[in-house]
């Protein structure tokens, strides 16, 4: 009989002693080998469109580009490669916009050892899976949303304004994010400008308030 084909991950995570500690879990199991590792979610799609796994597995909060965008961006261009969240924040705000990017999964790191296998057999099963604590965010979700006759608002940013309010709270100018993202400086404050009317802030610090509220980058 032929032995059954290992399930072939991406690993993402910007501390290299994370992701060595969750490649031991999976390369202990028969059925799980991880093939690629990335220290941000840029390199993580790059790396993804370069191996091409059968799954992702994404930290939420990276520098350059974040698990959130990267799985965006991966349920975009490889829709057959399954994803998960691996993060410390139990947040219900991060979960649910971690199901609106296309992850199927979200594992807390501090129980990663007990829930991440099973996670990932899921996953590949097309089951998705919630730990505790979000199972009872959805359910009370759900409910406030039937009392109040209304659904969950989309993203206020497109993801292009996302990217750029990202860069600037992590401190570049808008000649490093034109650079950084290959569009004019010009555009960049276009975008900028359009943020702040959008979101009704003023100035860049209330942008970075902002961004580190919707876990674009961490406090």
């Amino acid at each position: 009989m032929a032995e059954t084909a290992k399930t072939r991950i991406l690993l993402a995570d910007d501390h290299a002693l994370v992701r060595r500690g969750v490649r031991l879990i999976l390369d202990n199991e028969p059925d799980l080998t991880v093939v690629a590792e990335a220290g941000d979610g840029a390199e993580a799609v790059g790396m993804a469109r370069a191996h091409r796994p059968d799954l992702a597995i994404l930290d939420i909060a990276m520098p350059r580009m974040t698990g959130l965008q990267a799985a965006r961006e991966l349920s975009r261009i490889q829709p057959e490669t399954r994803i998960l969240m691996l993060t410390m924040y139990d947040n219900e705000q991060y979960f649910f916009e971690a199901l609106k990017s296309g992850a199927s999964g979200y594992v807390l790191k501090s129980v990663a050892d007990r829930d991440l296998l099973e996670a990932c057999r899921a996953a590949m099963r097309d089951e998705p899976f919630l730990y505790p604590g979000a199972v009872t965010a959805l359910i009370r979700n759900y409910l406030d949303r039937v009392r109040q006759g209304d659904s969950i608002p989309d993203n206020a940013v497109t993801p292009r304004e996302e990217e750029i309010l990202k860069l600037v709270a992590e401190g570049h100018t808008s000649k490093e994010i034109a650079g950084i993202l290959l569009i004019s400086a010009k555009t960049v404050e276009r975008h900028r400008a359009n943020l702040l009317q959008k979101l009704g802030l003023r100035d860049r610090l209330e942008l970075t308030r902002y961004a580190i509220r919707a876990g674009l980058v961490e406090p």
